[in-house]
């Protein structure tokens, strides 16, 4: 099984950033307040556990405790924010993005095998 590493501060959200040079990133915006958000994780924790891409780099923001990091997301690749919301990352520039409902493992599976 993939993991997701949380990211809690703007040093570690740059240097994830900065690693998408080399390996694609996804980044899961997850609040914990929120049930439709609670789907999506089952859905990211599912795709994870059956079917994860070992080349993608998986990283976990929580909108809530971490809110500063989970806007400064928006702000340095330019996708509006949301949550929950997965953004694939490659090079520092975001390739894809879904939110809400559209996070399934069946559509992470289809973004990130080709990622």
């Amino acid at each position: 099984m993939a993991t997701m590493t949380k990211l809690t501060t703007s040093e570690q959200l740059h240097t994830a950033l900065e690693a998408s040079k080399d390996k694609p990133l996804l980044l899961f915006k997850h609040s914990t307040r929120c049930p439709i958000s609670a789907g999506a994780y089952q859905e990211v924790m599912s795709y994870l556990k059956d079917q994860p891409n070992e080349a993608v780099e998986y990283g976990l923001i929580h909108v809530v405790e971490d809110r500063p990091v989970s806007l400064e997301v928006a702000d340095l690749i330019g996708v509006q924010h949301q949550s929950p919301q997965v953004i694939l990352i490659r090079n520092q520039k975001p390739i894809w993005h879904t939110s809400h409902s559209n996070i399934t493992s069946d559509a992470l599976n289809e973004h990130l095998q080709q990622a």
